[in-house]
């Protein structure tokens, strides 16, 4: 059997030319970037809806009767811990995506937290 000769490109059956970026590179999966702040982000992030899936209940009676803080206070700090672990104390100290995280999930766009650290002391 002889090889099957190259089909000319938008022919049918031929998968479509992928886009070229305007440098002509390939595009950059933003879950592969090296961008440390879109790193922490997406941990603090991660992290916090972690808890939301652990205690969903928790959640509901912490926003209802304003004792957000008070009800995930231990899990918040436990999830901070963990945070700074992965990405530095330094560079968890001086930027905010770890708060705004909560405000963002666990609170609902509430600001309830402040600060750069865990948002509850």
């Amino acid at each position: 059997m002889a090889p099957a000769a190259p089909r000319p490109p938008g022919a049918p059956g031929t998968p479509p030319a992928k886009p070229a970026t305007p440098s002509g590179a390939r595009p950059i999966n933003p879950f592969l970037a090296n961008d440390p702040n879109a790193k922490a982000r997406r941990l603090a992030r991660a992290l916090i809806s972690d808890l939301i899936s652990y205690f969903p209940q928790k959640k509901v009676e912490g926003l209802r009767d304003g004792t957000l803080k008070q009800l995930f206070g231990e899990e918040i700090k436990k999830s901070y811990e963990e945070y700074v672990g992965q990405i530095g104390a330094e560079f968890a100290e001086t930027t905010t995506h770890f708060t705004d995280a909560l405000n963002d999930i666990l609170a609902n766009g509430q600001a309830l937290f402040s600060g750069n650290k865990s948002g509850v002391e």
